[in-house]
């Protein structure tokens, strides 16, 4: 936890004692403790919805890819058959 062991924590919370008080102490660390939540729900949003962004677009970049396969093997389709009638055509004059 960042480097700091429990001596280093003992003596930072006798310090906040000390400073703070025993009364204000527990509401400080209430205070602290919500906003610690707070903060990682936030980030927890956060990164969801950049989650959810990177996702849509994957999800659009398949759908172009396909469209485009789509579209290839469509266009190979009508060369191929525009091909075939020009040979019928050469073949009947």
């Amino acid at each position: 936890m960042f480097g700091i062991g429990m001596p280093e924590l003992i003596v930072i919370l006798v310090i906040a004692l000390i400073v703070i008080g025993p009364q204000k102490l527990p509401e400080l660390a209430r205070s602290l403790g919500k906003g610690l939540a707070e903060f990682k729900r936030a980030t927890d949003d956060f990164r969801q919805g950049v989650e959810d962004e990177a996702k849509a677009a994957e999800e659009r970049e398949r759908v172009a890819r396909i469209m485009a396969e789509k579209e290839a093997e469509l266009k190979a389709e009508e060369e191929k058959a525009s091909a075939k009638s020009e040979e019928q055509e050469k073949t009947k004059v």
